[in-house]
């Protein structure tokens, strides 16, 4: 494994945590967008995937742009990545995490505005949850959640013809993921974006971290076997048939 590969996801990562998780906290914690739930819950989402569709387009050549542990579970499951390659990834996307959030809580921390209580975008279910969403909810919430996303990842990147438009479809998978779990647990699908806030915020945002560190990455594994089930030949899927010709008459 080449070290840049290393560096580019724990920077990815940590981009990805410092604008995603800082866009939440401006939204949820300041109110830059007033009291719409539903503005802040779009703008947060967007954050989210706009980030990652740049950072797809900027190191995806250089080390595939996982920034994700649950993606990284998920290549290693469908046998893309070798176990060594993906412990290397799981330490930098981690670290990555806690730099991404350490640099925006020192930015935070210096508005005379900032109170703990602003969260700094960090996951939780029960008294942190929009809607109360308990454990178990935010769990389910987690592994369909990153079902989704880390199966998108696979399906779009098994071919290399795809490069043009992966970005795009990763990006959108992200936002939309987020759309529904920003009021169910704040959206984690990603334990290195959970980590990192949490790990400042503490109290429930540390204690409950076991549900955003857990789920993803079962989720993972879950898109993982869909893929071989869907997806039996990779990169060699044949292409769609062309439709029979019709006969005049």
């Amino acid at each position: 494994m080449k070290s840049r590969s290393l560096i580019v996801e724990a920077l990815g990562t940590a981009l990805l945590v410092f604008f995603g998780a800082g866009a939440a906290t401006l939204c949820f914690g300041f109110k830059v967008t007033g009291t719409s739930v539903a503005a802040g819950d779009v703008m947060t989402a967007l954050a989210f995937g706009l980030v990652l569709l740049v950072l797809v387009y900027g190191i995806g050549p250089i080390s595939g742009c996982h920034v994700n542990p649950a993606v990284t579970i998920g290549f290693l499951a469908a046998r893309r990545i070798s176990l060594v390659d993906a412990i290397g990834y799981w330490i930098a996307q981690l670290l990555g995490g806690i730099v991404g959030a350490a640099g925006l809580y020192g930015i935070v921390h210096s508005s005379s505005l900032y109170r703990p209580s602003m969260g700094l975008g960090a996951d939780g279910y029960g008294k942190s949850s929009m809607i109360g969403a308990n454990a178990a909810g935010a769990v389910v919430a987690e592994i369909v959640l990153t079902f989704v996303f880390v199966f998108v990842i696979l399906a779009v990147t098994r071919r290399a013809g795809n490069a043009t438009v992966t970005g795009v479809v990763i990006g959108l998978a992200l936002t939309l993921v987020h759309i529904i779990g920003i009021p169910i647990d704040g959206t984690s699908v990603n334990p290195a974006r959970s980590l990192g806030p949490a790990l400042f915020v503490g109290g429930s945002a540390l204690s409950q971290l076991w549900v955003f560190i857990i789920a993803p990455l079962l989720g993972g594994i879950l898109a993982a076997l869909a893929y071989h089930l869907f997806y039996p030949k990779g990169e060699e899927e044949a292409e769609v048939e062309p439709a029979p010709e019709v006969q005049a008459v």
